[in-house]
């Protein structure tokens, strides 16, 4: 199942979306930080809901090219970034995580809707 995920900053501070079957999710007023770190909440949560709902083999979807590459392991994780990379599933673990654009990314839709 594809579970799609967002994350970006505001004056409130960080947010994100997930999309999960159509159902968009979110998180709010998470405190200051950069758009990578919001990104990576985002993932997180997203991997979070899809394992509470129960989601066998979830494929996650998100815009955020650099934090996909650091989490596929693509790309070395910035030291401020090592902590979200460490909250992952360990290595073995079926975690499938790809890039997609924005204007396909629903949990990027969503999060736009809401700020309008």
């Amino acid at each position: 199942m594809k579970v799609f995920f967002d994350g970006g900053c505001r004056p409130a501070g960080m947010e994100w979306a997930v999309v999960i079957a159509g159902r968009a999710q979110f998180g709010d007023d998470l405190g200051p930080g950069t758009s990578m770190a919001a990104e990576w909440l985002a993932l997180l949560a997203a991997i979070r809901l899809a394992d509470a709902q129960g989601i066998d083999d979830p494929l996650f979807l998100g815009d955020a090219a650099a934090v996909i590459q650091q989490a596929t392991g693509k790309v070395r994780c910035p030291s401020a970034c090592r902590p979200y990379f460490e909250a992952l599933p360990r290595p073995g673990s079926s975690l499938r995580i790809r890039y997609l654009r924005r204007t396909q990314n629903l949990a990027g839709i969503a999060l736009d809707a809401r700020r309008l």
